[in-house]
């Protein structure tokens, strides 16, 4: 029997790889997928993405039964918190995707396949991935590789992870007990938004960041508002704060840090450490083989083609921000370009989000930018105070903003912290894929009441005519 060559072999079943292995096998190809984990699905399904929103979720419903509920004229006793079921709903869901993902590869007949990958070279024209697996080693053959393995959570030199005292966000997602005093370490989303859960449920939560402010890469006025917001909620943030130490002392992280030359210790039950992330690159054999890095990444051309013939990349592996949905397009145009489509990623339309509560959402230039520039730019801005659909939720909190240019009226950027920021954001992306200008949003109907009046008031306002504000 002839030896099995892919036209695609996918190292890694995240966002990025299942989407590139699904849409290649729609388009005609043979694809196999490694996957180290059990589970389909990557980081995001298994421990991110997924897991963190059904916790969000469950914890804001929490919080609205404690505090919330007897203004709608709902009296219950003080609501019980059962954490065990809650973390066992949170694996339901992610049980019920990644499950739905194995379903979506039978369907397209793609080839699963269980173990750790890498790369042994190219040899008449296919390249073999060398599989390991506790039941053994296998050799799989392809005429082309996607590597789509994603990213791990970095650790601070001094202040290793030991899953218990020292976390990541994994170890976060699956406390057996709601901490005494949480720190979390780093300002970004991930952060923000478990310290959010837990915080809910009744921790102490204190936010370490060495920068000035948090979330550089939002709109400042949206950054500003969160951080009141958030502090509303409890958290207490430590700003321009170095962690520069770390001991265990009876079962507790005592770290120290430093802020204006003095230095002090706090001490805690759970330190999550949440300073970024860095790509999976290790044991896939690149050195060897040759693929070239840039700054830990690998450095890829429009077609996502590494330094190796019949190699490529995606996702986390490559230049960009680290988020599921750019691995998710990718892996997608990827394949459409493989099979000669001329698809494309409109990286300055990518939204970022941040999932706590308020939300906020972004999409294109923020007034930093255009200021530090020299764009021209108009705005206009809507607060949910004066949406009726915000009155009726009782969730008034944040605005919506525009970016725009004073003459033609094209959307340069749009911004929201609010309720459900994460999908009012979409018709941002839209009017800006599409080139729209903030009239295009103003004269287009938007069903009353709903949230998303606030974004066609915000487009009236560019030119103040905003109705109700």
């Amino acid at each position: 029997m002839s030896e099995q060559i892919y036209d695609l072999i996918v190292i890694g079943a995240g966002p990025g790889g299942y989407v590139a292995a699904i849409r290649a096998a729609q388009l005609g190809m043979t694809v196999a997928v490694v996957e180290k984990r059990e589970a389909l699905g990557g980081v995001c399904l298994n421990e991110g993405c997924i897991p963190s929103k059904a916790l969000l979720d469950s914890s804001e419903l929490f919080a609205l039964a404690r505090d919330s509920f007897a203004g709608h004229g709902i009296v219950i006793d003080p609501p019980r918190l059962d954490l065990a079921r809650m973390i066992a709903r949170k694996d339901g869901v992610v049980k019920k995707l990644t499950d739905g993902v194995a379903f979506l590869f039978k369907k397209n007949k793609v080839v699963s396949v269980r173990g750790t990958a890498r790369l042994t070279g190219e040899r008449d024209g296919a390249h073999g991935v060398e599989v390991a697996a506790p039941e053994g080693t296998q050799q799989l053959r392809g005429r082309r590789v996607l590597l789509a393995t994603g990213s791990e959570a970095a650790a601070i030199p001094f202040m290793p992870f030991d899953g218990e005292t020292v976390v990541s966000a994994r170890e976060a997602l699956s406390f057996d007990r709601v901490p005494e005093h949480l720190l979390v370490v780093g300002a970004g989303y991930i952060g923000l938004e478990l310290g959010s859960v837990w915080r809910r449920l009744g921790a102490r939560v204190t936010v370490v960041e060495m920068l000035p402010k948090m979330l550089p890469n939002t709109d400042g006025q949206v950054a500003d508002a969160l951080m009141r917001s958030l502090k509303k909620q409890g958290l207490v943030f430590r700003m321009e704060t170095k962690v520069t130490g770390f001991a265990k002392r009876d079962g507790m992280a005592v770290v120290t840090v430093e802020s204006g030359g003095a230095t002090e210790e706090i001490t805690c039950d759970r330190a999550l450490v949440a300073v970024g992330r860095r790509p999976l690159t290790a044991g896939l054999g690149l050195e060897e083989l040759g693929v070239r890095l840039e700054e830990g990444r690998i450095a890829v051309d429009d077609n996502y083609r590494s330094s190796v013939a019949g190699v490529y990349a995606i996702g986390d592996l490559i230049h960009g921000p680290m988020l599921a949905h750019k691995a998710m397009v990718e892996g997608e145009v990827f394949a459409e370009r493989l099979a000669g489509q001329a698809s494309v990623v409109d990286y300055a339309f990518i939204p970022g989000i941040v999932y706590t509560w308020p939300e906020a959402a972004g999409v294109g230039r923020t007034e930093e930018e255009l200021k530090t520039e020299g764009v021209e730019y108009a705005v206009g801005r809507f607060p949910f105070m004066a949406n009726g659909r915000a009155r009726c939720m009782d969730e008034t909190e944040g605005f919506v903003k525009i970016l725009a240019r004073p003459d033609s009226g094209r959307v340069l950027g749009i911004h929201v912290i609010g309720p459900r920021a994460s999908d009012l954001i979409a018709e941002a992306v839209t009017v800006m894929t599409y080139g729209g200008s903030a009239a295009d949003i103003a004269m287009t109907f938007h069903a009353h009441p709903t949230l998303a009046e606030a974004m066609k008031e915000a487009a009236l306002d560019v030119e103040k005519r905003a109705i109700h504000a």
